[in-house]
């Protein structure tokens, strides 16, 4: 579904990505594990145009996404939650929603108001509220369904538990599971190795801008030195 090769992207005459190579087939959970500042935010942004990349390849099933505009990568299938949610803080909780609903692909099963609320029942109970008066957990529930309302074939999720309290943790994992046991292809961003390992079916490590491991969970499980090395836990 996505393959990335040699990607390389620059903020200015600032190069920070020098060779990510990643792939992620239909139906996969993988994560993009490392330390902060190692460019996995960077390398997001370059998959959705949103950073210019200076180098390498990125398809995204089968058509070369390299250069177009943000909007042009999201209508090719592609659903992200950023990291720092970035909910429109002004738009009530239903509004937000429908704004960004959309089956472009044509799913048999798309998702609706009704389905994102069956994943996160607090959304219903909020619908007349403006996001900004949602709490950082509800604001990161909202950020996943308007990523979902999208119909995306992949989903990407960059620190979407990040700042959480573990008990609104444990749910953003919990509609995460429920989505790859729907079959929804997701790249995740997370430092939870615990429930990545259990969650995701292969791992990329990079460092510096650069793929410098990548394996199955067993394979991770069995490498102490990669999780010591490149993500610091």
């Amino acid at each position: 579904m996505l393959r990335v090769s040699n990607l390389a992207a620059s903020y200015g005459d600032s190069q920070v990505l020098f060779g990510i190579d990643l792939s992620i087939d239909r139906g996969e959970v993988v994560t993009l594990l490392g330390r902060n500042g190692m460019g996995k935010t960077t390398t997001i942004r370059t998959i959705m145009g949103l950073t210019r990349a200076v180098g390498g390849t990125a398809e995204f099933a089968g058509t070369p996404i390299l250069g177009r505009a943000p909007e042009a990568v999201a209508r090719l299938g592609i659903g992200l939650v950023p990291e720092g949610r970035q909910v429109f803080p002004t738009l009530t909780v239903r509004e937000n929603l429908v704004a960004t609903s959309a089956n472009r692909l044509g799913r048999k099963n798309p998702w609706t108001l009704d389905r994102v609320c069956a994943l996160f029942p607090r959304l219903s109970e909020r619908f007349g509220q403006a996001a900004a008066t949602l709490s950082g957990g509800e604001q990161q529930m909202l950020a996943v369904g308007r990523a979902l309302m999208t119909n995306p074939e992949l989903l990407i999720l960059d620190e979407a538990t990040e700042g959480l309290a573990p008990v609104i943790r444990a749910e953003i994992w919990r509609c995460i599971e429920t989505l790859k046991a729907e079959g929804q292809s997701i790249l995740i961003v997370d430092k939870n190795l615990k429930v990545l390992r259990r969650l995701a079916d292969r791992h990329y490590a990079i460092e510096k801008g650069r793929t410098v491991w990548s394996g199955t969970g067993a394979d991770l499980d069995r490498d102490a030195e990669v999780v010591h090395r490149y993500v610091g836990i």
